[in-house]
């Protein structure tokens, strides 16, 4: 199944994000999938009791070898070099994630096959960071792009309005040099607030998640001005209290395997809402 979006209204697709039927459709996916799991589980061993008292197995975190060791220049000279190849290759289908370290870590197994990926996120990216290296991929032709930014620009205490003021220059510029591209504008995830163990904890609970909240929807606002889709995921890692869920969180900042695979079904989704609306 391959991704056609062009020429669709895909702000007012996205609508569905606000009524909740992206929530409800991501749910039913993981609960397909735990229903489809346990039942392979008891068929497997034959015994219900044994599968209550067996834990998950922890998912290895993937290894980008020497590219831990990079400075962010070198980063940025490597994520040109793989840029400019996949421009000569002119592969169809191309998506491009552009972020930072939650992109940068998105499972490759966990995206579609059909589609050409090209991953362009650096960790600790921030928003301007992000603007000022875009135009790497002018020479490319994607299909789609999926932009996630700012939670670095909030550790660092840059403002909202930064943050989406960035933002929309980004958009502009991906609209001018891939016209025929729907550009996928992604909300913040929220943190763990309180429950998070990543090493800079007291930064996160600086950065209370209703701001967060209060961010996402300007970039909702400002992806309808310019055109692009809002994606909204905020809700589906969300907690009661709107803290990031620990159960789809390595520290409460980075998201593991079963939260990749949450995001993941969102990406299946907006695909097929897409596809159905051409009908």
């Amino acid at each position: 199944m391959s991704i056609h979006f062009k020429n669709y209204p895909g702000w007012a697709v996205f609508s569905l994000a606000v009524n909740g039927l992206l929530v409800l459709a991501i749910v039913w996916l993981l609960l397909r999938e735990s229903h489809l799991s346990v039942s392979s589980a008891i068929n497997s061993s034959g015994a219900t009791a044994e599968l209550a008292e067996s834990k998950p197995m922890a998912k290895p975190k993937p290894e980008l070898g020497a590219r831990h060791k990079l400075n962010y220049q070198q980063w940025v000279e490597l994520l040109a070099h793989e840029a400019q190849a996949v421009s000569n290759q002119e592969p169809e289908n191309l998506t491009i994630l552009a972020g930072d370290s939650l992109s940068l870590w998105f499972p490759p197994e966990l995206l579609a096959p059909e589609i050409t990926w090209l991953n362009q996120g650096i960790s600790g990216e921030t928003s301007a960071g992000l603007l000022n290296r875009i135009d790497l991929l002018d020479d490319t032709e994607p299909d789609v792009v999926f932009v996630m930014i700012g939670i670095n620009d909030l550790i660092r205490g840059i403002k909202g309005d930064t943050i989406v003021a960035n933002q929309r220059l980004t958009i502009r510029h991906l609209h001018q040099v891939h016209p025929e591209a729907q550009i996928v504008v992604q909300s913040i995830l929220p943190h763990g607030a309180e429950k998070a163990t990543w090493e800079g904890r007291d930064r996160l609970l600086s950065i209370p998640n209703k701001d967060i909240q209060e961010i996402n929807q300007a970039l909702k606002e400002i992806a309808q001005d310019e055109g692009a889709i809002y994606l909204e995921l905020y809700p589906l890692f969300a907690d009661t209290d709107g803290n990031l869920k620990m159960e789809l969180s390595t520290d409460g900042l980075h998201l593991n395997q079963q939260g990749y695979q949450v995001w993941s079904y969102a990406l299946q989704v907006l695909n097929q809402v897409l596809l159905d609306g051409q009908q």
